[in-house]
């Protein structure tokens, strides 16, 4: 569990592919409906889903031929069930969380 572990905290652990989770909380979007807000390449936006789909957080699939990406929530329950471990977390809810990644990015 420790590599799941760590392959999702170190997923979590950017701020672009926190924001890109947030604008999937959404709903399934385009690869570069993805990029679009951000001021890098679409290589660039494509390694961090690369590492999100890596770590579990996002599903990629082909449909005609867009490539889309889908949350992936579930992917965070070993996360959750780690830190619960130390009695001062609560279960990670999906309300929660978007309240969480939307503070972020705002402040």
């Amino acid at each position: 569990m420790s590599t799941t572990l760590d392959t999702t905290f170190a997923a979590l652990s950017d701020p672009t592919r926190r924001a890109i989770l947030a604008m999937l909380l959404e709903d399934d979007m385009a690869v570069t409906d993805v990029a679009e807000p951000f001021a890098m390449s679409l290589a660039a936006i494509s390694k961090h889903l690369t590492i999100l789909t890596r770590a579990g957080l996002i599903s990629q699939e082909k449909r005609g031929r867009v490539k889309w990406c889908k949350l992936e929530p579930d992917a965070l329950r070993d996360a959750t069930i780690w830190m619960q471990g130390f009695g001062q977390f609560e279960a990670v809810n999906l309300d929660a969380f978007e309240r969480f990644l939307k503070e972020e990015l705002d402040g």
